[in-house]
């Protein structure tokens, strides 16, 4: 068992790690105490992390296999003891690790006889094998088994499309959910209007990420839900009295690139990565599935192409001009695309 201690401070709450282990390749254990709280706060914070830590937390997963020349999900192939079902099943436990967004391809090639792991996943360099003794299948006979596979980053549950049958290929039920499991326990103390809590947060992973990081980005991905109450007041839109006047503007950001381009410093656009910017990690993974991955490709949209992104809002579009802004000297960008 490992033990650690990492502590941080907001204004007068602690968090730290109080214990850490890891039980297998795919099974990685944190308990963390957040402290002191006022009555009621521990709940709050609880559920909300809980919730956040098993349905937002983004995973990579097999989600179709084809073979060559099978008729059926339940057909058995000579020489290899499992059904093509079962080798399904088999698939869809094996732990991935990746940075990227999109579907990405590897592919399994062997001779028999032999067992088949996850070690014969032949796997892009930005994919990680967590475990390569995952059982895949058993060939108990000489002949040659090809299976291409197809992998994606995503998160939550996805379940196959009964109707997304192709030609010797089969989805797989698609499991993005890196954590395992995750509870939370109060420790109330004190008495009347001084009693205060401790929050305790227990984080099981399947190890393609630590507890910590799980919980650091479930905090991120909370942090981010609430920053559009932020500026609620700020904005005082009436949409009743505005809905038939509320139009977006569709200019592009060619204003802001060329000012960038008169820049004194002379920025090297396609050397500034979004990462750069300090942007949000919702905001940030939008924008990578998108393929925006450098500042270039970023002034290259226009606020129409940019809210066309699944899952990006007209408040993220103003954030992102916010820090362009204050990072690269854009001064004209908030008035041209305000709201």
């Amino acid at each position: 068992m490992v033990r650690e201690e990492i502590a941080g401070s907001t204004r007068t709450l602690q968090w730290k790690c109080v214990e850490s282990r890891v039980d297998s390749k795919r099974l990685y254990y944190g308990r963390f105490v957040l402290s002191p709280l006022k009555k009621g706060q521990a709940d709050t914070i609880g559920i909300a992390m809980r919730r956040v830590l098993l349905g937002e937390i983004e995973g990579t997963c097999i989600t179709r296999a084809k073979f060559h020349k099978v008729p059926h999900e339940y057909s058995m192939i000579v020489g290899i003891e499992e059904s093509v079902h079962e080798i399904l099943m088999n698939l869809k436990e094996i732990v991935l690790r990746s940075n990227l967004y999109g579907v990405q391809n590897a592919f399994i090639c062997v001779k028999g006889p032999k067992c088949i792991t996850a070690q014969d996943i032949i796997s892009p360099p930005s994919v990680e094998i967590i475990d390569t003794t995952q059982h895949i299948a058993t060939l108990t006979e000489s002949v040659d088994l090809c299976i291409g596979l197809q992998i994606k980053r995503d998160r939550g549950y996805r379940m196959k499309s009964i109707n997304n049958y192709q030609d010797g290929s089969y989805p797989i039920d698609a499991v993005s959910m890196p954590v395992r499991n995750a509870n939370h326990s109060i420790y109330s103390y004190g008495n009347g209007n001084e009693k205060q809590e401790i929050l305790f947060i227990e984080i099981w992973t399947n190890g393609s990420l630590t507890p910590k990081e799980a919980l650091h980005e479930a905090s991120r991905n909370l942090i981010d839900l609430f920053i559009p109450f932020l500026h609620a007041e700020e904005e005082n839109i009436n949409l009743e009295e505005n809905k038939n006047k509320f139009t977006l503007p569709l200019l592009p950001f060619h204003d802001g690139f060329s000012n960038l381009k008169k820049n004194k410093k002379g920025i090297a656009l396609k050397c500034i990565f979004i990462d750069q910017s300090e942007l949000p990690s919702r905001t940030y993974n939008c924008l990578k599935r998108s393929n925006i991955h450098t500042l270039l490709d970023l002034l290259s949209n226009s606020q129409e192409d940019l809210l066309k992104i699944e899952y990006l809002r007209t408040e993220d579009l103003n954030q992102i001009l916010s820090i362009l802004e204050k990072r690269f000297a854009i001064d004209s960008l908030k008035k041209k695309f305000s709201f």
